[in-house]
Formats: C-alpha cells, structure tokens, sequence
C-alpha cells in the first residue's frame, strides 16, 4: 500500500512539474494579442479589422527616419546610424520598391570583382566624411564577405520593402555628420548617434 501511494505522489509531482514548466514556456514566448510589445516595435492598424500587426511592409514615418533619398521607383530609408565602443557604426533602413516589377540590388555590390560571396548586397556602400575628407567603405569578414545585408533572391519584389543594415569603420568621434552612399542613388546626410 506504501508502494502505490509513494507512485501515485511520484506521479502528481512529475505531472505538476511537467505542466508549470509548460506554462512557463508559453508565458515566456509570449504570444501577444496586442499587449505591451517591446519598445523598439512599430506597429500599423489594418484597415479591415482594426487589429494592429508588425510594422512588415509600410515605411517608416518621416519623424523617426534620419534621411529618405529616391532613386527612380527605389525609395531608401536610413532610420539609424550608431556608434558602438568597437569603433564601429552600423547604419540600417529599409529600401522600398515602389515600381511594377522585382527590383534587383546588383549595382550596390559594389564594383569588387576579386571577392565573391557578396552577390546583391550592400557591399558597395560607403560614408563619406566630408569634413575630415574620408570615405569609409562597408567592412569585411575573413572570407571577403560584406558585413551587411545580402538580398534574399537578388533584390526586393514589386510593391515590397525589405530591411537593410551595414556596418563601417567609425569615423573620429568628433564627426557626427557623413553622407551615405550606394549604387546610383543619392547621397543621403545622415547623424551618427553614439550607442548605449
């Protein structure tokens, strides 16, 4: 008789423990039915059922952009410029293409033909110090690849917008105004911040 109530308390026991770690997990992953969202996380209203859904394919507002320059049907946003204490600054935005067909990214590669690997990406990118009169050009990993966005299937489709980022050397820590630059586009005049 001991046996089978030490079994039948083994047994609660394993079956409490297996079901608070199951809460635990879906509490932890959160599902989010438009409860608080992480500070950083933009969201917009969908017209049909007032539900708000991941800010995925509309571009940022003009408020929280840092520069948006237009090349033909290709609008390029740069919402950040962060200086890190690695003496890095990583730029990032989001590209849109406004035009009726898939837009490939090929002329921001880059014009480097002896490393392979970057395909369409931001390669090609660069921030120019107009007043200490540098340019620096996107960094690179051992193997030659660009320390930035490399586009899934070449570019971005008809109507889209996808996420970019690259990452540079940073400029002197008194320089706070750069011009970035890829492909054809225009410059845009961007603010480096200093990280957190």
């Amino acid at each position: 008789m001991d046996l089978r109530h030490t079994m039948k308390g083994r047994r609660a026991l394993a079956a409490v423990a297996i079901t608070t770690g199951l809460l635990l997990t879906v509490s932890g992953c959160g599902g989010g039915d438009g409860g608080d969202k992480p500070s950083g996380t933009s969201t917009s209203q969908s017209s049909k059922g007032g539900r708000s859904k991941p800010q995925a394919s509309s571009t940022p507002s003009q408020a929280t952009a840092l520069a948006e320059v237009k090349g033909g049907d290709i609008t390029l946003t740069v919402t950040s410029a962060v200086r890190d204490q690695g003496g890095y600054v990583t730029v990032s935005g989001k590209v849109t293409n406004g035009s009726g067909q898939f837009w490939i990214a090929s002329n921001w590669r880059g014009d480097e033909r002896e490393l392979s690997g970057n395909g369409a990406s931001l390669a090609g990118a660069s921030l120019i110090d107009s007043k200490g009169k540098k340019k620096y050009l996107v960094l690179r990993d051992t193997q030659g690849r660009c320390l930035c966005t490399k586009f899934d299937g070449g570019g971005v489709e008809a109507g889209q917008s996808a996420d970019w980022f690259a990452q540079f050397p940073a400029p002197p820590a008194d320089t706070t105004n750069v011009d970035f630059q890829v492909g054809s586009m225009p410059p845009a005049s961007i603010q480096i911040s200093d990280g957190e």
